[in-house]
């Protein structure tokens, strides 16, 4: 990992999720992210995704709404909202659910570079993506919603452990 980065994560941070439609991984990474760092009592940080083509005021769908309420979280509220050049510039750290959004992100604002990560690099330091439930079971997305869950908890663990620092 960039020691730049472990310089620039610190409290006061926005996360940014990034998926394509912004109505499955990523919004279900954003309540997920708020949740386990409600738990750990990590304060200060914004948890917010967008999505490369996502379709802006869409809802998350049906199934990601139903898997998070079995982690007894909200998405309700979500509407979709597309990546932008200024979406990316507000944001301190930009996690990805696969390494093609990581390359959008980067052919989008290649000033991005430092502070962009896949969801599995950042968390665990591992090589790979996020599978994508969309259109798929419910059990598509259960699956997604725990993988998300599990890394997550590497994610908010490095910023815990960067904020004793």
């Amino acid at each position: 990992m960039s020691t730049n980065l472990n310089r620039s994560v610190g409290r006061g941070m926005k996360l940014l999720f990034v998926c394509t439609g912004n109505t499955c991984r990523s919004s279900m990474a954003e309540v997920m992210a708020r949740q386990i760092a409600a738990e750990a009592a990590l304060i200060g940080y914004a948890f917010v995704s967008a999505g490369t083509w996502a379709a802006p005021g869409s809802p998350a769908s049906e199934h990601a709404r139903r898997v998070v309420a079995e982690y007894g979280l909200d998405l309700e509220s979500h509407r979709a909202r597309l990546l932008t050049r200024e979406v990316i510039e507000e944001a301190d750290l930009i996690l990805t659910m696969t390494a093609a959004h990581k390359e959008q992100v980067l052919q989008l604002f290649p000033a991005a570079e430092g502070k962009v990560f896949t969801l599995l690099r950042f968390g665990w330091g591992q090589a790979g993506d996020v599978a994508d439930p969309f259109g798929g079971d419910i059990d598509a997305y259960r699956q997604a919603a725990a993988q998300i869950r599990h890394v997550l908890t590497g994610v908010i663990s490095r910023l815990s452990e960067n904020n004793k620092g």
